[in-house]
């Protein structure tokens, strides 16, 4: 054997020693993790089903079987019976002090979800004006040279006043193809029709069950169009629609879209059944047509078909209505381009956009001298989403948290985890590490 033969075999020996005794601190490793291993759990208080014997015993198991982590969350479930020690009782904050000071005797690291259940940060010290609100507003017409004094409207809820602006009304703002007062029929028997022209979003048309069911809107004379919104009822909807326009005796498309309206949970939007916007090039013509496919029956509230253009899917680019699943896939908030208004008197004008916030007053009397001209006046302001922290138990639950304020966020760590520093000595939460 010479020596670079000898060599290799050596090396080799050496490589299947240390591979062989890699193996077995592997094997010894696993079935006795070193204390620089941490193994965490997430530890549910559920549905108020806890004790101190229940908290002591848990514990005691994590250890025993080398857990050195747990985070606790109150989780809270309709499908769980609920038991005796109700959230945030005196008996609640008992148990959570006898855990911590366990946790600290067993060097167990505890970590606690932020607020009860373990979607969204909030809870019952949430007020409305520290939640997660939305822009909303109100609209008054007024026509000058005149001096104002004006009541604006305030939106509905716990309303919160940010700015009132004043613009020139664009030409033709708002007029639909119902001011033509057009004649409705439909493929198929439809009970109330004209309720969906009526102005109401209050009144509603059910639609039949059909794999292809139309609605034609026929007027006298022409009617350019260059938007569409369809307020759905509140009810679930979830279909594929045409815009047709009659064209040399045939109906051209003018849009292909969705309507999906299938999950009223708040936290995939705050509007739950908020309207569909589609904009689409200037076109003219007599006989206008909404064409249903596969529908199972669904009810809408209102269709408004205008020559006033609109921001195509402005409830999906403000967020109100999001994909209908927590989990949408990477184009779904992605949008084509929308079509070049070819007018531009019909769009505000930015020059015109007046700051009147200064002449309203804290109950919403508006005393302005309005310039020459036709004016839309907006009184904006924030309403709260209504999104709510849960799973949680009823006692847990509130308002989501503004995430966009250093104010409201800490105090709302201030009105939990605040609690829990005040309350547990320092000395009985030594191993209480982590705000989750």
């Amino acid at each position: 054997m010479n020596l670079r033969t000898l060599g290799l075999v050596l090396l080799l020996s050496a490589v299947i020693c240390s591979s062989g005794m890699a193996q077995k601190n592997l094997e010894k490793s696993f079935k006795l993790p070193p204390d620089t291993i941490q193994t965490t759990v997430y530890w549910y208080w559920m549905s108020d089903n806890i004790s101190k014997e229940g908290v002591v015993k848990d514990l005691q198991s994590m250890k025993s079987v080398g857990i050195n982590r747990a985070f606790i969350g109150n989780i809270g479930y309709e499908t769980t019976p609920y038991g005796k020690v109700k959230l945030f009782s005196e008996e609640w904050w008992d148990i959570m002090h006898t855990a911590l000071k366990t946790a600290t005797a067993l060097n167990i690291e505890i970590g606690i979800f932020n607020s009860p259940g373990w979607s969204q940060s909030g809870g019952p010290w949430v007020k409305p004006s520290q939640a997660m609100r939305y822009l909303t507003s109100s609209k008054t017409t007024a026509t000058g040279p005149k001096k104002l004094d004006l009541q604006l409207e305030q939106p509905k809820g716990d309303f919160q006043d940010v700015r009132v602006i004043a613009y020139k009304t664009p030409k033709g703002y708002g007029n639909s193809i119902a001011k033509l007062k057009p004649k409705l029929t439909s493929s198929a028997p439809v009970q109330n029709i004209g309720n969906l022209i009526d102005g109401s979003e209050s009144t509603t048309t059910s639609m039949p069950a059909s794999e292809s069911f139309s609605i034609d809107l026929e007027t006298g004379s022409d009617f350019t169009a260059r938007s569409l919104v369809i307020y759905p009822a509140h009810k679930p909807i979830s279909i594929t629609a045409q815009l047709q326009v009659k064209q040399n005796g045939a109906y051209v498309t003018l849009k292909e879209f969705i309507i999906d309206r299938t999950n009223a949970n708040l936290n995939v939007g705050f509007k739950p059944y908020g309207p569909v916007a589609v904009s689409i090039p200037a076109s003219s013509g007599k006989s206008f047509r909404l064409v249903f496919s596969k529908s199972n029956g669904f009810e809408l509230a209102e269709i408004l078909l205008s020559q006033t253009p609109v921001v195509e899917r402005y409830i999906e680019k403000t967020l109100a209505k999001m994909f209908q699943t927590p989990l949408p896939y990477w184009n779904e908030y992605q949008w084509p381009d929308q079509s070049v208004i070819d007018d531009n008197s019909l769009v505000i004008d930015p020059a015109t956009v007046v700051d009147v916030t200064k002449f309203m007053s804290s109950t919403g009397q508006l005393k302005w001298e309005a310039p020459t001209g036709d004016w839309t006046i907006m009184r904006t302001g924030m309403l709260p989403t209504g999104v709510q922290n849960g799973p949680a138990s009823p006692e847990g639950i509130g308002l989501e948290i503004d995430k966009m304020s250093k104010e409201h966020v800490a105090s709302h760590f201030d009105a939990f985890m605040g609690d829990l520093l005040r309350r547990i000595p320092a000395a009985d939460r030594k191993t209480w590490k982590v705000v989750v």
